[in-house]
């Protein structure tokens, strides 16, 4: 609302001096703080890293910031971090998942911020969802395998949070509806999913059960582990056992063979949810309170 000339000796004196606009004051001035809130469980695991590059970039386009609270999978930990993070105010709220304890769910009744919760979907309502069916996803998993002709399915799951629970039992629905389901075959551990997590879970599986012909890993982590395993003892993939991840994560498409997994589309399940919930603080309707971005099947050399 000035001339160029004025604009340009106002910015030089603000960098001669090394003036900061007070971010307080500015949103006591328009009643909006520009911060959106961004809770996960995790920043080591690749999903959800993913998931907040996706919200940056719209956040960023629309002048908006950002404020990460790791959870570390607690709810007790999400409830103590939303406490505090609301104490600056923020324009609204994205959460990671559906399963929030009793007490964040009245918090966030009794405060009734623009919230949108992602990689999971909620069943409409007055709640925003931006994610997919972690049971149906699961379930292609089972019915992959059980389509290209495999017999002794595996399950393994790690972390066991409710996400992944979801999956493997997915996953396990299929093998009932095929009439394949054996708990014998299943290995469930709370132990954080990785790499060697994984070849050592392939190695006490196969030990226990060398009938097993394929394998469900309820991430590409631990799949990834299980094919490196695999070829340290001479195993052959898919010949001798069948091996299927989640997620497609960086590096699955160039394994040895290459990894065949689920594919989530995180990125976009960021951006969305950036979107509907600036949609939502600008006080504009939006539609598709559960959006559903879908999965894909990627069926390549290991299954």
């Amino acid at each position: 609302k000035v001339a160029p000339e004025m604009r340009e000796r106002v910015l030089r004196v603000c960098q001669e001096l090394g003036y900061v606009p007070n971010h307080a004051a500015s949103a006591l001035a328009s009643s909006r703080s520009r911060i959106v809130v961004a809770l996960i469980p995790s920043l080591s695991n690749v999903v959800f890293v993913d998931i907040l590059a996706g919200i940056k970039e719209v956040l960023d386009r629309h002048g908006y910031h950002m404020l990460i609270g790791v959870t570390g999978y607690g709810p007790d930990e999400e409830e103590g971090l939303l406490r505090k993070y609301l104490q600056h105010s923020p324009d609204g709220l994205i959460l990671s998942g559906i399963d929030h304890s009793p007490s964040v769910w009245e918090l966030l009744r009794a405060r009734g911020l623009p919230t949108v919760h992602t990689i999971e979907t909620l069943d409409g309502g007055e709640h925003m969802s931006v994610g997919f069916s972690q049971f149906n996803s699961g379930y292609a998993a089972g019915r992959h395998l059980v389509e290209r002709g495999c017999r002794r399915i595996g399950i393994v799951g790690a972390q066991l949070d409710p996400r992944s629970l979801r999956r493997c039992e997915g996953c396990r629905q299929a093998l009932r509806d095929a009439g394949l389901y054996d708990a014998a075959l299943e290995i469930m551990t709370p132990e954080k999913s990785s790499i060697g997590l994984g070849a050592s879970l392939l190695q006490d599986l196969h030990a226990a059960h060398p009938d097993c012909d394929a394998v469900f890993f309820c991430n590409d982590d631990l799949a990834q582990g299980a094919l490196l395993e695999a070829l340290r003892r001479g195993v052959k993939v898919p010949e001798q056992i069948a091996v299927l991840g989640f997620n497609d994560l960086p590096g699955s498409d160039c394994t040895v063979p290459r990894l065949s997994s689920i594919r989530t589309p995180r990125e976009a399940i960021g951006r969305r949810a950036a979107e509907q919930l600036l949609a939502l603080i600008a006080g504009k309707e939006v539609r598709d309170s559960a959006l559903d971005m879908g999965f894909e099947l990627m069926a390549r050399e290991s299954t």
